[in-house]
């Protein structure tokens, strides 16, 4: 339940729309609720503004289908990234709704309450090897409420793909880089435009790109402002980072 949704229940109590025992079964849910192996968390989207995601790597299928058919039940956009097939059609076996991208390898379960930000976020790939984690971005800045904006297979080895596509770039309101080898397509973005790029390393490379360390050193050291920089092959955190700042658009600070 996000805010938007518990203010419309509480209205609905206070106008005679509905009853007390409703609102107690919502607002039951909105704690942990413990599943033994799992601590699900219903109140995240109020507190973050979107539901608690799973992280399904390490987690036996069982799991994620528990975890999920808790959230959906109450009423939350699922959402589960690094995970596979399988886990998908036990998914869906409970909860038809729900959508696999096998490059993302994410499964998405949308209850449509999730409100559009309003904000643009670009995702930008330098190479065809980078396109899972540049879609496991894609995939959560679409779900978290972003138009979405797929630049892909424009690295530096090709700047002129790049240069040819500066326009559509400047039109969004973050930019998310995924790079592998040494990285250097998030200092060249960050140098062209007046958005924040949020850059994302991957461990495509040969040996001494050391499964992504060399970009993501790349990364941080970048001459070019106005970039931040998240962890290894972590596109999620790129989209949720993303999500953080296009939903300042239009949103008054909070004052005391």
């Amino acid at each position: 339940m996000n805010q938007e949704q518990l203010k419309d229940l509480l209205l609905a109590y206070k106008n005679g729309q509905t009853g007390l025992e409703t609102v107690m079964n919502h607002l039951k849910h909105l704690g942990d609720e413990d599943l033994g192996f799992a601590k699900v968390d219903h109140h995240r989207a109020l507190r973050n503004g979107f539901p608690e995601v799973i992280f399904g790597q390490g987690k036996t299928r069982e799991q994620v289908v528990a975890i999920a058919c808790r959230l959906a039940a109450a009423g939350s956009t699922v959402l589960v990234t690094r995970t596979d097939r399988e886990t998908y059609q036990e998914v869906a076996a409970r909860l038809p709704a729900a959508e696999f991208n096998e490059l993302a390898r994410t499964i998405v379960v949308d209850a449509g309450e999730i409100r559009p930000t309003g904000g643009r976020v670009a995702v930008l790939s330098a190479g065809t090897a980078d396109l899972p984690v540049a879609e496991e971005a894609a995939v959560t800045a679409a779900v978290m409420g972003n138009e979405v904006e797929r630049i892909y297979d424009v690295g530096v080895a090709g700047i002129h793909r790049l240069l040819g596509r500066v326009d559509l770039v400047r039109q969004a309101d973050v930019v998310i880089v995924v790079a592998g080898m040494e990285g250097a397509l998030a200092s060249v973005v960050a140098g062209l435009v007046d958005r924040p790029v949020i850059a994302v390393p991957t461990s495509v490379g040969y040996g001494a790109s050391f499964g992504g360390l060399a970009a993501l050193l790349t990364m941080l050291n970048s001459c070019a402002s106005g970039i931040g920089v998240v962890n290894i092959d972590n596109g999620f955190g790129a989209a949720a980072l993303a999500t953080t700042i296009t939903r300042l658009k239009g949103q008054p600070a909070e004052k005391d």
